[in-house]
């Protein structure tokens, strides 16, 4: 599973959670390794794995 660390060095206060048919998807924003903003956006098939990416989000280092 692709993990937000992968794309984003620190986050944003919020993110959002969009619940579809066939699972979820996790949008992110925050800033990469360049420094730039950016939005990540992961698909998860499970609920744990939406789970698993909100305690990753909820460790990494937030935006001042």
């Amino acid at each position: 599973m692709t993990t937000i660390a992968d794309k984003l060095t620190t986050v944003n206060e919020s993110f959002t959670i969009n619940m579809y048919d066939n699972g979820y998807m996790v949008e992110v924003g925050g800033r990469d390794a360049e420094n730039d903003w950016k939005t990540s956006k992961i698909i998860c098939a499970t609920l744990d794995e939406v789970i698993a990416i909100v305690r990753e989000v909820d460790a990494m280092p937030r935006n001042d």
